[in-house]
C-alpha cells in the first residue's frame, strides 16, 4: 500500500510541475491576427533580441507545417525566461527553442 502512496505523489507531484511551466505562457485566444507576420516580428525582434537569454528570432510553422508562428531561439532551457516571453505577439503563436549560444563564422 505504501508502494501505491509513493507512486501516487511522484505523479501528483510531477503533474504539477508540468502544469505549473504549461500554465505560465498560456493566454486566451485571441481573433485572428490583423498584421502579416513578417510586419509583427519586423515590429518586436530588437524587443525580443534585449531579453536574456534570446539568442535568435524568426518566422517558423507550427508542427502541422501550415500555420505561421514566430519562434524565439534561447541560449539555454530557463524556466524563468520561458515565463517572462509572450505566448502569443498580435495573435501569432510563439515557440520556443532551445539553441544553445549562437556566434558568428570567422
Amino acid at each position: 500500500m505504501s508502494r501505491m502512496l509513493r507512486a501516487g505523489a511522484v505523479f501528483w507531484v510531477a503533474g504539477l510541475a508540468v502544469g505549473g511551466c504549461m500554465s505560465d505562457r498560456t493566454e486566451p485566444a485571441t481573433a485572428s491576427p490583423r498584421r502579416d507576420i513578417n510586419a509583427v516580428l519586423a515590429a518586436h525582434d530588437r524587443e525580443l533580441l534585449e531579453r536574456p537569454g534570446v539568442v535568435g528570432v524568426y518566422v517558423g510553422l507550427l508542427p502541422d507545417g501550415r500555420t505561421p508562428c514566430l519562434k524565439i531561439m534561447l541560449a539555454r532551457s530557463d524556466p524563468a525566461a520561458a515565463r517572462a516571453l509572450p505566448a502569443t505577439l498580435e495573435g501569432h503563436p510563439v515557440v520556443l527553442e532551445v539553441t544553445g549560444e549562437i556566434r558568428p563564422l570567422r
